[in-house]
């Protein structure tokens, strides 16, 4: 997604000059700079690449909340567990304390200090007791425990108190990314369909690949990267799908996870934390299967394929494809 205007220069491989040619050719479609005596295009173009380009930052937004509500749902449901663990071995030691509490009413008489198992706040009662050289070495010892465990209880429960507020909140902001990517594509549809045909045609054609480039020669960094890019190859020509990590759609880093993940390796689900999935290489040493963050936010990632091209996922309406890998400003290359 986004608009392709500014090369980042490169020359590392077989088919930079040719990628160097294509883009100039592309960004001055893009631009409107077309041949002496041909109508300039009007702004809608433009605006239309911006929103794309906003819709996607929304979008990597909408996945890194979604990806948070989702850690957070996982630990909520382990606290949960942890609680109810917790809470059946208080009840276990309250039943054996009221086993003790009652051998010793038949015996003689229950010691006072034993009401501590009937108490909502053991730490209390045992701040408070100045005899505790009453209770026997076992009951004491139980009580203790007992303590232990409450405590342990009462601060799963606060723990899980607070998942939940987050988790609420992740949600929330689930729901409001969503609203934004929905908006900024339903403008950019509406701009595009308000186009003149021949304009909204010239416009899907620079937006439009449709070729598979020669990657003879291309030597992936290691096996992994070796898959990574086979799987990344055999999504070409799915459709994009924001939010969506395949196998049926893809968003631009929905396409590198699931890429990477048919090669075994685990991939943050955003573009911004991809860049950071790695060691990090120049763009003039880049190989087949090393992941390229685009824009200074880094709101866009495809994979390099070799000789000057990358598969991406580039926006709604464009299929996966291969594109030279300076269409749009560089920010990394990182090497999983």
């Amino acid at each position: 997604m986004g608009s392709h205007r500014r090369l980042v220069p490169s020359g590392f491989d077989r088919g930079a000059k040719g990628a160097t040619l294509c883009v100039l050719t592309v960004a001055a479609a893009a631009l409107g700079v077309l041949p002496a005596g041909a109508a300039p295009q009007d702004d809608n173009r433009a605006e239309v690449d911006r929103l794309y380009e906003e819709a996607e930052h929304a979008t990597e937004s909408y996945n890194k909340a979604d990806e948070r509500a989702d850690l957070l749902h996982d630990e909520v449901d382990r606290a949960q567990d942890r609680i109810a663990r917790h809470q059946e071995r208080v009840n276990t030691m309250r039943d054996a304390l009221g086993s003790l509490a009652g051998a010793q009413y038949r015996s003689g008489g229950l010691d006072p200090s034993l009401a501590l198992m009937f108490s909502d706040d053991p730490d209390e009662y045992l701040d408070k007791a100045a005899a505790l050289d009453r209770i026997g070495v076992r009951q004491a010892g139980e009580l203790r425990k007992l303590q232990t465990a409450m405590r342990d209880l009462a601060q799963e429960r606060a723990e899980a108190t607070g998942k939940l507020a987050e988790l609420d909140r992740s949600r929330a902001a689930v729901a409001r990314h969503k609203r934004t990517v929905e908006r900024k594509l339903a403008k950019a549809r509406r701009l595009l369909n308000s186009m003149p045909d021949a304009d909204r045609a010239a416009y899907d054609r620079t937006s439009r690949s449709g070729r598979t480039p020669d990657l003879t020669g291309a030597v992936p960094s290691s096996g992994r990267a070796a898959a990574a890019v086979a799987a990344a190859r055999s999504a070409v020509g799915r459709p994009y799908i924001w939010g969506a990590n395949g196998p049926s759609g893809f968003d631009c880093s929905g396409l590198t996870q699931w890429s990477y993940a048919q090669a075994g390796v685990g991939l943050p689900r955003t573009s911004q934390a991809q860049a950071h999935a790695g060691r990090q290489v120049p763009l003039s040493q880049a190989q087949p299967g090393d992941l390229v963050t685009y824009r200074d936010d880094a709101s866009h990632v495809g994979m390099y394929v070799g000789n000057g091209q990358v598969v991406h996922a580039p926006y709604p309406g464009a299929a996966v494809r291969y594109d030279p890998v300076g269409m749009m400003p560089v920010s990394a290359v990182t090497r999983p």
